[in-house]
C-alpha cells in the first residue's frame, strides 16, 4: 500500500513520520511524485493542482487534510467513483470549538470596544449584558457546529442553530431550510458561520442576511471566505447594523495588504488558523479508515460531492 501526501513540505514530512509510527505497513511518498502513478493507492491532500488526482489509476480513496472539501469538489477533473473523505478527528473539532468560544466571549464582553478605548487612552466601563440575554446562533449543525454549541452551553447563552435539513439538539433551538433562516436570524445577537462551502452557501453572509439580524449583532466567520460578501460586511459595519466581526477566512488568502479589513476598528482577524489539523493526532483517523477499507469495511466520513459535504 502506498499513500501520496500533498501538503506543504514541512507538514508533509510530519504526516509521513506520524503515519510511519502508527501504520508502518503503509508506504508514503511526497508530492510531486515521479514514480509509477499506478503505485498510488491512497492520497492525503490539501489543495492539490486541478487534474492531479486523475493521474493515479488505482486510487482507492482521497483524504482531505481539513474538514472542508471544497478544494477537491471544485476540481472538474477529480476522478469520479473514488470516495472522498473529510477530516473528522477530536483535535480538529476541539480546536474549532476553542476558537468559537473565544470569539463569542470577545464580542459578548465588548473586547473590540475596550481595544478601541485602549488606543484612545480612555478608561470607561461598559455595562455588562447577561449571557442569558444574548442568543448565539450557529449556521451549520455538523460535527463542528454541534460541538461548538455544546461547549457554549455552560456560559448560559440562549443557543440556536440553523441547517439545511431538520436537526434536534438538546438545549438548542433548531431551524432549517430557507423558511427557517429569517426567524433564526431575527433573534441572533452573535452569528457564527460553520457551514461547508457549497453553491447554496456561497455568499450567504451578505447584506440581506445582515439586515435580518438585530442591530449591532456580531458576525464570526470560521467557515469559508467564499461565504462572506466582504463589501456588504464593510457597509454593515460602517452603518452600525453589524457591531463587530471576527474573521478567520477570506475571499483571497493571504489577505491583500491594501484590504480595508486590516485597519477596520470593528474587525478582529486571524490568518485561517481557527483550527488546524495536527498530524500526530489526526493520523489515527486516516489509519483507521485505511484499515477499514483494506478489511472490506465501509469508510467513515465520506462526503457527497454533489452536496459539497
Amino acid at each position: 500500500m502506498t499513500l501520496l501526501i500533498k501538503t506543504d513540505i514541512d507538514r508533509g514530512n510530519a504526516w509521513a513520520e506520524a503515519l510511519a509510527a502508527n501504520f508502518p505497513e503503509l508506504k508514503t511518498v511526497n508530492w510531486p511524485f515521479d514514480g509509477d502513478p499506478a503505485e498510488i493507492d491512497y492520497a492525503l491532500v490539501w489543495q492539490p493542482p486541478k487534474g492531479e488526482l486523475k493521474r493515479y489509476p488505482n486510487l482507492k480513496a482521497i483524504f482531505s487534510v481539513g474538514a472542508g472539501i471544497d478544494h477537491l469538489a471544485s476540481d472538474p477533473d477529480l476522478p469520479r467513483g473514488i470516495p472522498v473523505v473529510r477530516m473528522v478527528e477530536p483535535g480538529l473539532t476541539a480546536g474549532m470549538s476553542e476558537y468559537v468560544v473565544l470569539a463569542v466571549l470577545n464580542h459578548h464582553r465588548f473586547m473590540l470596544d475596550y481595544a478601541a478605548q485602549r488606543r484612545a487612552k480612555l478608561w470607561e466601563e461598559i455595562p455588562q449584558v447577561p449571557a442569558e440575554a444574548r442568543q448565539v446562533g450557529v449556521l451549520g449543525l455538523g460535527v463542528l457546529g454541534r460541538d461548538a454549541l455544546e461547549k457554549l452551553k455552560p456560559f448560559g447563552f440562549r443557543l440556536a442553530g440553523w441547517s439545511r435539513t431538520p436537526k434536534s439538539i438538546t438545549g438548542v433551538t433548531c431551524f432549517h431550510g430557507s423558511g427557517g433562516l429569517e426567524e433564526f436570524l431575527a433573534e441572533t445577537d452573535i452569528l457564527v458561520c460553520l457551514l461547508p462551502l457549497t453553491a447554496e452557501t456561497t455568499g450567504i453572509l451578505n447584506a440581506g442576511t445582515f439586515a435580518k439580524l438585530p442591530a449591532g449583532a456580531a458576525v464570526i466567520n470560521v467557515g469559508r471566505g467564499g461565504q462572506l460578501v466582504e463589501r456588504d460586511l464593510l457597509a454593515a459595519l460602517d452603518s452600525g447594523q453589524i457591531g463587530g466581526a471576527t474573521l478567520d477566512v477570506f475571499q483571497k488568502e493571504p489577505l491583500p495588504e491594501d484590504h480595508p479589513f486590516w485597519e477596520h476598528p470593528r474587525v478582529f482577524m486571524t490568518p485561517h488558523v481557527a483550527s488546524m489539523t495536527v498530524p500526530q493526532t489526526a493520523v489515527r483517523a486516516i489509519v483507521a479508515n485505511i484499515q477499514r477499507l483494506e478489511a472490506g469495511e465501509s469508510l467513515q466520513h465520506v462526503v457527497d460531492l454533489k452536496r459539497g459535504y
